[in-house]
């Protein structure tokens, strides 16, 4: 009956097949082949274009002759590696917090920072449109979850003023929503937190290596650096990697190694990746290049989209939605674009509100001006095909 419910209801979405999961069988810089056909790759979270620079592949493979391919155990028992630890010391120093700890996936992380820092009988604030990992984290936690409506710190006020001053309560928000593309107003979250004493965690798996000093994240481009209290993310975005992290005091990491499940009941990351993020966060660091073109490639798209008329929701980070509003005028847009080689995501309800449906696009410093002016030049024809 189950098995009955789920096909009946992929049958009411035809185009599900036909716009996900698709298979692509070459990657070169910003070009992807799928199905024999060469496209340029506008959805893509690697923003600065490093999984395939020559110093992250040659770290990964010199991981992997060293380190063998996995450490087969949870960093608990047999599984902590001297890599992870150096990775950790790095990364800590980059964000300005007193130490980290590596996970084997960025969801793993967002979610353990949220499920085991809050318990039942805890309150916590989240923004509407955070991460799938931090909702599925309040909900591991047990405690009180209130929703407030996205950015809307007046919403989220008035939710801590009903708390008592004495109720242990966390403020959960992403750094940068991936969907929307907005920064988070932290500043006055951090006020608000500090007012009310609560908990700040930030998922900053789109903030780390595009905004700030060096890519240094949300809370530096922000001046607020020592002032978040749990910084979350993942390798899979500006570190062309995979698996995830958490900063925060080192208090805070300790806790987290004697009572986070997804740390004590989860292998711990392989070399390679592990390896692979390490050389990235150099690249941070020592090739300022990278972040630079990444700054002024967003600055050529936006204009570009502003000069359509197109609404973007003002987005001024690499994450730049299309905003269409309708699912059916979204498929027509994407058919279009996918016929003139391009390849986009689309993003219907209930990943956004209805109304609200639109193609996800996200800028890289890998590509070119003349790869962008001829998407926009595709976008305009597709708009007009659907009358849009």
């Amino acid at each position: 009956m189950l098995w009955r419910c789920v096909t009946d209801e992929l049958a009411q979405h035809p185009a599900c097949d036909s716009m996900y999961y698709q298979e692509i069988e070459q990657v070169s810089g910003t070009e992807v082949v799928v199905d024999g056909r060469r496209l340029v790759m506008m959805s893509s979270n690697e923003y600065l274009g490093l999984s395939q620079h020559p110093k992250v592949i040659q770290a990964s493979i010199e991981a992997l002759q060293r380190w063998g391919a996995s450490p087969c155990g949870s960093r608990l028992a047999n599984g902590t590696r001297s890599y992870h630890l150096e990775l950790e010391e790095e990364l800590a120093a980059f964000l300005g917090v007193e130490a980290c700890h590596i996970f084997s996936a960025g969801y793993l992380a967002c979610m353990a920072a949220v499920a085991t820092l809050a318990h039942r009988g805890d309150v916590i604030l989240a923004d509407k449109s955070i991460h799938s990992s931090l909702v599925d984290g309040c909900l591991l936690s047990h405690a009180t979850l209130k929703r407030f409506k996205h950015e809307d710190l007046a919403h989220l006020e008035r939710l801590l003023r009903e708390l008592p001053a004495h109720q242990p309560k966390a403020i959960v928000v992403d750094g940068v929503y991936s969907i929307e593309g907005h920064i988070a107003s932290l500043a006055c979250i951090v006020e608000l937190a500090e007012a009310h004493g609560a908990m700040v965690i930030v998922d900053d798996a789109h903030g780390l290596g595009v905004l700030g000093e060096q890519g240094r994240g949300t809370a530096n481009h922000l001046g607020l650096t020592g002032r978040i209290n749990v910084q979350a993310g993942s390798f899979s975005k500006s570190l062309a990697s995979t698996g995830g992290f958490i900063g925060a005091d080192r208090e805070v990491i300790r806790y987290l190694r004697a009572h986070c499940r997804q740390i004590i009941f989860s292998a711990a990351l392989p070399p390679a990746p592990a390896a692979a993020a390490l050389a990235s966060l150099r690249l941070l660091r020592d090739e300022p290049e990278h972040h630079q073109r990444l700054r002024e490639n967003i600055a050529y798209y936006r204009q570009g989209l502003t000069a359509l008329g197109i609404d973007f929701w003002d987005s001024p980070t690499a994450s730049l939605p299309i905003v269409l509003g309708s699912q059916e005028r979204c498929q027509q847009v994407w058919s279009s674009l996918w016929e003139d080689g391009f390849f986009t995501v689309i993003v219907t309800s209930p990943g956004v509100a209805a109304g609200h449906e639109l193609i996800r696009t996200a800028i890289t410093a890998r590509h070119t001006r003349p790869q962008i002016d001829r998407f926009l030049d595709a976008l305009k024809k597709g708009l007009a095909k659907c009358g849009a």
